[in-house]
């Protein structure tokens, strides 16, 4: 395994390093795709700059970013490129830990369905390559994306997660909620692993149960909030929380992108955005409890899904972000035969990517097309999405039943059975 791996991050970094040294640069960096007016390069740059000056970078409305990230980079900025490295390479430790499957534990005619310690052995290596070498993560590495360092922290969560260290798990999911508020989402997948694998009952009617939720959200809120304080001694006010978290939420900025936010609130009348701003972000935390309920017994593939929902819902999306959950699809490889529409899925998310440099060169410099053109292809990009994880999502339902009911299903007069999921 280290040899594949050793070669893989020599290949992985090869690429950035040529990238970086390339006039292509500077093109990158630009892409709407690519970098969002939160993420993007030039504006921390920007906010640099006035911290110089000894002007708070959040009087403007160009910086973003939390005060940690600015005095990060106030470090090591003469370094940037490194650090962004640094960064993606940090997510190859991505998590993947080997299940051990008792066969007697299903039916003689599933047991193809359980995976073998070979079939697992390479997970790792693949969730790598999923990442490290995705034009995506590519493409985000190269613009300076700060997108890259939030996809770092939020690997180490699920390290330290799946590791079962409630403390440190706590710590970085606070850290990774403080750079842009969605992961709190993904609180609820890590106490059920957690629970899990520590013998303590999902049940609420269980004193143990509470005691562990209240032990995890003190350290979790614990945490948060002394980043949080840390963030006003280091600034000295509390000017970034309406710039950093009143942006998120609001959404002021209609740069286009990726997302959904953007043209809807373009064209939507003043008197109702207040209202359908509240909807659009309800969005992402509203899929929360059903699939927590749902999926209480698999936290591991909840995470998944709640990264995925994220990645889609969030109001400044950018490739980097869908890049962080594509890198588990080798962990769900067994759902294969069950999956539906996975090569029309993959061909459109293709198709799109292409397309986006394409009609935003019409229309902006073109000037042969509209944004009605640029949104057509952003919705197709997110409806395929949501078609790739809903149906990982089926395909994980049906190996699960499957895997109790047994793989070749009969009715009561011996012919075979069609399962249909309601």
């Amino acid at each position: 395994m280290a040899a594949p791996l050793t070669l893989l991050l020599i290949v992985a970094v090869s690429i950035r390093l040529f990238l970086f040294r390339s006039s292509l640069v500077g093109l990158i960096a630009e892409r709407v795709e690519v970098v969002s007016p939160l993420n993007a390069w030039k504006r921390v740059i920007e906010g640099l700059a006035l911290l110089d000056l000894g002007v708070s970078p959040y009087s403007g409305d160009v910086f973003h970013e939390t005060p940690l990230i600015i005095y990060l980079f106030h470090f090591v900025v003469d370094y940037a490129e490194i650090t962004f490295m640094c960064s993606v390479e940090s997510i190859e430790i991505f998590f993947c830990k080997s299940l051990e499957l008792e066969a007697d534990r299903y039916p003689m005619d599933c047991l193809e369905l359980v995976r073998s310690p070979k079939q697992m052995y390479y997970i790792p290596l693949k969730v790598a390559m999923f990442y490290l070498l995705n034009p995506f993560t590519i493409l985000s590495c190269v613009a300076k994306s700060t997108c890259g360092l939030n996809n770092a922290v939020l690997a180490l969560f699920f390290l330290f997660t799946i590791k079962k260290n409630t403390l440190l798990s706590a710590i970085f999911l606070a850290l990774a909620t403080y750079q842009s508020i969605y992961p709190i989402t993904l609180c609820a997948p890590a106490m059920l692993y957690v629970m899990q694998r520590q013998y303590i009952p999902v049940n609420y009617r269980w004193a143990s149960f509470w005691w562990f939720v209240a032990q995890y959200l003190f350290m979790y809120l614990g945490s948060l909030s002394v980043i949080v304080f840390l963030s006003f001694f280091l600034l000295g006010s509390w000017d970034y929380v309406p710039s950093v978290y009143g942006f998120i939420l609001s959404v002021p900025d209609l740069t286009p992108n990726i997302g959904l936010f953007w043209y809807f609130f373009a064209e939507m009348f003043e008197h109702f955005r207040l209202f359908f701003l509240c909807v659009f972000q309800i969005n992402i935390f509203f899929y929360t409890i059903p699939l927590s309920i749902k999926l209480k017994d698999q936290p591991v593939f909840l995470m998944f899904m709640q990264l995925a929902v994220i990645s889609i819902f969030k109001s400044y999306p950018t490739v980097g972000d869908l890049a962080l959950y594509l890198a588990f699809l080798p962990v769900w490889s067994h759902l294969h035969r069950f999956l539906r529409n996975i090569f029309l899925v993959t061909c459109v998310l293709i198709a799109c990517s292409a397309l986006f440099p394409v009609l935003w060169h019409l229309w902006i410099y073109a000037g042969s097309a509209n944004s009605n053109f640029y949104y057509a292809i952003t919705l197709l990009f997110n409806v395929a999405q949501i078609l790739l994880v809903s149906d990982y999502f089926y395909a994980f339902l049906r190996r699960e039943h499957h895997l109790t009911y047994g793989l070749y299903l009969k009715k009561k007069d011996g012919s075979e059975a069609t399962l249909v999921l309601k």
